[in-house]
């Protein structure tokens, strides 16, 4: 006990108070960043974390020496005599060049599908983003130039995936930095692009992926019968999908898909749209 002591009385002496002046000094510092940036503040001012102004919370933590300012904050190499402003400036500065990026990201999580990250990050420069039909696209979205066209790989299959790098190498030249990001995204793509799952249906202005292969197969003049006639007999249970096909083109779709399993007459895959499960039979009743 005696050892456990003196061991704590070893360590605070390391510690020693701070006196009043030193205080006053570093609240007076604080004062001039702008108590609005604070974070977080050790009861001994060995430790300072300042926020960025935005409100995006990333923080810049500062170990102060006891004979600061004399000695530099450890935080980075920054001259003998440096002062709390200096570092701060230097840290708001590198974080109102992330601000454009960050705004993308936003941006993207926002209004589109994001099936990876999990989580919403600032750090992380990459999306990978489901546009139907069983097909998604990874983004590689530039930290210094984030309104310039990303880097990109598409995920899905190859007959669906061909026509979208297609449609992205011949629309390349519409990408305008000025543009939104998803504006521009869509532009390139030739398509609609889909919402976060939930999110109220935007009234598509271009078809989606797989949308030609519906029509292309759509029955015309009831020549399939009253069941798979002009109207649609087929709708997604999906609440924030409800998208209506007709039967035989969906039964088409699921055929043409490898990851359809079948047992008896009915066909079990994803939706086009929104990849929930659906079924159909293989033969019309009656």
């Amino acid at each position: 006990m005696d050892s456990s002591l003196q061991g704590g009385s070893e360590n605070f002496h390391r510690r020693p108070v701070p006196s009043s002046h030193f205080y006053q000094a570093i609240y007076a510092e604080i004062e001039e960043i702008g108590w609005e940036h604070l974070l977080r503040l050790e009861e001994d001012l060995s430790t300072i974390c300042f926020q960025d102004k935005k409100e995006r919370v990333h923080a810049v933590e500062m170990i102060l020496p006891r004979d600061y300012p004399q000695s530099a904050p450890s935080v980075a190499a920054w001259p003998k005599g440096s002062r709390l402003k200096d570092a701060m400036k230097q840290f708001l500065e590198h974080l109102e060049d992330l601000q454009g990026f960050w705004s993308v990201l936003e941006e993207v999580d926002r209004d589109l599908w994001v099936l990876e990250p999990r989580q919403e990050s600032h750090a992380a420069s990459f999306r990978q983003i489901c546009l139907g039909d069983g097909c998604q696209i990874l983004l590689y979205i530039d930290a210094k130039n984030p309104m310039s066209k990303p880097e990109c790989r598409f995920l899905g299959p190859n007959w669906l995936t061909d026509d979208l790098r297609k449609s992205w190498k011949k629309n390349s030249r519409r990408w305008v930095n000025d543009k939104p990001f998803v504006e521009n995204l869509g532009a390139l793509l030739g398509m609609e692009l889909p919402g976060p799952p939930g999110a109220p249906q935007r009234t598509a202005s271009k078809m989606n992926v797989g949308s030609a292969m519906f029509i292309s197969s759509h029955p015309v003049n009831g020549t399939l019968g009253t069941s798979t006639g002009t109207a649609v007999d087929y709708t997604c249970e999906n609440p924030s999908c409800r998208k209506s096909f007709h039967v035989v083109c969906l039964r088409d779709w699921l055929r043409s898909i490898t990851t359809t399993r079948q047992s008896f007459d009915v066909l079990f895959g994803k939706c086009p749209y929104c990849s929930e499960p659906v079924a159909v039979k293989l033969h019309d009743g009656g």
